[in-house]
């Protein structure tokens, strides 16, 4: 016979508890309920773009040539006259991924669309544990249901699921990273060991290697991907410094610099051998060998280059068709003098052959260039880079798609297509929503730090991994005004941060039970 444990006058019984560890299940079943919901959403999401509004840009066709040359001759490069040219005008991640799906799948476009898919399909749960990663314990579950569900429903990933770039590919990489990184600030920094995820959970040095490792991959798709690394080395080392002291810090910058550099070392050793020069990322400039970078060009646009339109009337004609001045808006010209000038020098581009810019244009492009940046620095520095900026984040995200992305004049646009107006205005305020979300999300989430202060770090968001984010935004927004196009794509990979910190405004304002969360 047993008997049942004596429960004193006064002290609670042990059944609260088993009804807290009871409840545990219904939780997890409210997790995979929404998990699987989620994918539904998301799946249809994204085949409506593959489906019905499957998209096309220059570069695809570069990728799909890289990938079917290594796939076929081993070499890669381009076949140029029926002949074989090695390259590095592209890293190989992309290609490599295409390659993939070609030999696993068949070469069909549709195909690489649908592998596409469910790439996205899991970076909207790697969204959902990032957002967990940056919210308080007692929040988590709650946070990550709410960033899975705008990640599904976020039409500016699902698009690019629909055509041959690399934004899925380097957005599920990023992502993948940034999680890494944002669990290994949220830990405590107590020493070095290297433990990798299990009951005991990684220690920060694991989870910063991994994350360097993820973003060393990241890299062979986009050449940019190294900031990434750079924000994480610089936030690591902030968070570190105290509790680690600087030797230890030093030594966890250099082995997440030097995992980093492991999936760069094939890449940079077959472009040593087979290029003869050392070159771990794309080159600046995409060029094939002998043809002729118009760097001084290049210079004069980044005087008044604002607007994404403008890089279909300028840029991208280069070597493809006549340049009509008359297109150009009047910031590019200074003066009647200087638009002279420069209606000359396209003259003769138009006139040519091949529509290319010779040397000698090219540095008189550069002379007007430097000419306009010493009458007003402010406006090459600052005002255009600023402009710029505006542009990547805020254009409507409608340029893969069949609309022409003319909201102004509205009556007459109205007039002329009213989908057209309404799927770009949507688009347009949907960018502005996120980003206005976002801002509160950070927001709210340094409210409920300040109000508990007193609390220990899991009760409190993980301000550290916020920080990381924000740091890596702007520098990431800086360096892309200095690229010659500032398309609004290239920023698509942050989006996962940016619904990460949305989800933040689902958290809660006052300490409660972590085991009702």
């Amino acid at each position: 016979m047993t008997t049942q444990p004596e429960t004193k006058p006064g002290t609670q019984s042990h059944r609260p508890e088993t009804k807290i560890i009871s409840a545990a299940p219904r939780g997890v079943t409210g997790l995979r309920v929404h998990a699987f919901l989620a994918i539904i959403v998301a799946l249809g999401l994204r085949l409506l773009f593959v489906l019905r509004f499957p998209g096309s840009a220059g570069d695809s066709d570069m990728y799909i040539q890289l990938a079917r040359v290594w796939a076929d001759y081993h070499v890669y490069g381009f076949l140029l006259n029926g002949h074989l040219v090695p390259t590095d005008l592209r890293t190989p991640g992309y290609p490599a991924f295409l390659a993939g799906v070609a030999l696993l799948f068949g070469r069909s476009m549709r195909a690489v669309m649908l592998s596409q898919v469910a790439l996205d399909i899991v970076t909207c749960f790697l969204t959902a544990a990032l957002a967990a990663a940056l919210a308080p314990a007692d929040s988590r579950r709650r946070i990550w249901i709410i960033a899975l569900w705008l990640a599904a429903t976020c039409p500016f990933l699902a698009n690019y699921s629909a055509v041959v770039l690399t934004e899925t590919l380097v957005t599920f990489l990023a992502t993948a990273a940034c999680c890494c990184f944002a669990l290994g600030l949220r830990s405590e920094f107590t020493s070095l060991e290297f433990r990798v995820p299990g009951r005991e959970g990684a220690t920060p040095m694991a989870l910063a290697v991994v994350g360097a490792l993820l973003t060393g991959v990241a890299t062979l798709v986009r050449p940019e991907m190294p900031l990434l690394l750079g924000i994480a080395i610089l936030i690591y080392a902030l968070r570190g410094w105290k509790p680690l002291g600087s030797r230890k810090t030093v030594f966890l910058a250099a082995a997440m610099v030097g995992t980093f550099f492991i999936p760069l070392l094939p890449w940079a050793a077959r472009n040593f051998i087979t290029l003869k020069k050392i070159q771990f990322v794309a080159p600046r400039y995409a060029n094939l060998p002998g043809e002729y970078a118009p760097v001084g060009y290049y210079a004069w646009t980044a005087t008044w280059l604002e607007r994404y339109r403008d890089i279909y009337l300028s840029l991208w004609k280069i070597g493809e068709e006549p340049v009509n001045v008359d297109d150009l808006p009047d910031s590019a010209f200074d003066s009647p003098a200087e638009k002279a000038r420069i209606i000359a020098l396209f003259s003769e581009y138009n006139d040519s052959a091949d529509w290319d810019i010779t040397p000698e244009e090219d540095r008189t492009f550069a002379e007007i260039a430097n000419q306009r940046t010493k009458r007003n620095p402010l406006r090459t520095y600052v005002r255009v880079p600023f402009q710029r900026a505006l542009t990547i984040w805020f254009t409507p995200r409608t340029e893969l798609m069949d609309i022409d992305g003319k909201f102004w004049p509205l009556r007459e646009q109205w007039q002329d297509s009213r989908v057209n107006v309404l799927v770009t205005g949507s688009f347009a305020a949907l960018g502005y929503l996120y980003v206005a979300l976002a801002i509160g999300g950070v927001c709210f989430a340094w409210r409920c730090a300040k109000e508990r202060q007193a609390t220990g770090p899991p009760l409190r968001p993980n301000l550290w991994a916020i920080a990381f984010l924000l740091a890596y935004f702007i520098v990431r927004t800086a360096f892309l005004t200095t690229v010659e196009a500032p398309e609004p794509r290239y920023v698509v990979s942050c989006y996962p941060g940016v619904l990460a910190m949305i989800a933040l405004l689902g958290g809660r304002t006052e300490r409660r039970n972590v085991g009702g969360a």
